[in-house]
């Protein structure tokens, strides 16, 4: 049996993990990642990178990708929460322009498998979070792309006013970011 239950979401590819925690009075140990655990359940991939990030409470980070050069992602919160996002960007899925939304925390300590041809961003909602994530291949800053964060046609909804944020926190980047509509017309 293995260490990690893959749980699918209604987006073929795109998965939760749950990780195996043994914990007692003094803490508890996780295996974030294992190769041959990863393989067990399905998924096998090689990673190149990892990342870690903090914000504060109601930074919106995203929605990013890179094309080409599209990076598979295994994101987890460690300190904190965050509303993390995938939009399905592959031309030839049944789901184009859908997203998927969860939940991650450093309590509910679940991950989230992003594979490559997703857009990718997510939304502080504690005061403070840690963010880590490994990626299947190497930041490439010319590949940089993005959909804002507000577009319409895919109409995230953001946990905003549950978590008592009037405006997200964006980047000067992200605050110029394109509608996929716009993107696709541009990148024809």
């Amino acid at each position: 049996m293995s260490k990690f239950k893959k749980i699918e979401t209604p987006i073929e590819g795109l998965y939760i993990i749950e990780p195996t925690v043994y914990g007692d009075n003094r803490g508890f140990f996780m295996e974030s990642w294992n190769k041959k655990e990863f393989q067990e359940i399905g998924l096998n991939m090689e990673f190149v990178q990892d990342n870690h990030s903090r914000s504060t409470k109601g930074v919106l980070r995203g929605l990013h990708f890179q094309n080409p050069h599209s990076q598979g992602k295994l994101v987890r919160v460690i300190k904190g929460i965050v509303y993390d996002v995938a939009v399905d960007l592959r031309k030839n899925s049944k789901t184009y322009g859908q997203y998927y939304g969860i939940i991650l925390s450093e309590e509910n300590k679940k991950m989230f498998y992003i594979p490559e041809g997703f857009a990718h961003g997510f939304l502080v909602l504690s005061e403070t979070a840690d963010f880590m994530y490994k990626t299947t291949d190497y930041y490439c800053k010319e590949c940089d792309g993005g959909i804002i964060w507000n577009d319409p046609d895919i109409n995230i909804q953001w946990p905003l006013k549950e978590y008592v944020i009037e405006k997200p926190i964006l980047s000067e980047k992200d605050k110029q970011l394109p509608t996929l509509k716009e993107y696709n017309e541009k990148n024809i």
